[in-house]
């Protein structure tokens, strides 16, 4: 596959989870694909290596929590050999009024057209303070 083609995989990626395709986005994802979620075990519980099936309830759970989904915006791409850089922001307002507004880094790798495995950095203490806290 080609840089090129793969940061418009990236990109579509997250124009479907924006438009709450989360079945679009786990499409474009290898049966098999990792993704990453920072933090130590115990501070937060979705840390850790997820599986494709665990990343999918992940996701919607968090489209459940939110009024009108989770809007995804890429800043910027990076990208070499089979790997995408992507800094990317996002806004949703939750439910509970609490408005989550997330700042990214993710290292996304790609196998026969498909992302296979995502590295995400974010602020772990915004995911606590606006997920997590009573």
């Amino acid at each position: 596959m080609s840089i090129e083609l793969n940061k418009k995989i990236a990109s579509e990626f997250f124009d479907r989870f924006s438009a709450n395709d989360i079945a679009g986005a786990l499409d474009m994802m290898t049966d098999g694909a990792t993704w990453r979620l920072p933090g130590k075990p115990g501070q937060l519980p979705v840390v850790g290596v997820r599986s494709k099936d665990q990343i999918a309830r992940l996701f919607h759970n968090m489209i459940g929590r939110l009024k009108s989904g989770l809007k995804m915006t890429v800043k910027s791409m990076v990208a070499e050999g089979d790997k995408v850089a992507v800094e990317a922001e996002s806004y949703g307002e939750l439910q509970n009024g609490r408005i989550y507004n997330q700042e990214y880094h993710m290292l996304i790798a790609f196998r026969d057209g498909k992302i296979c495995e995502v590295r995400e950095y974010l602020d772990t203490q915004h995911v606590f303070a606006t997920w997590f806290r009573p």
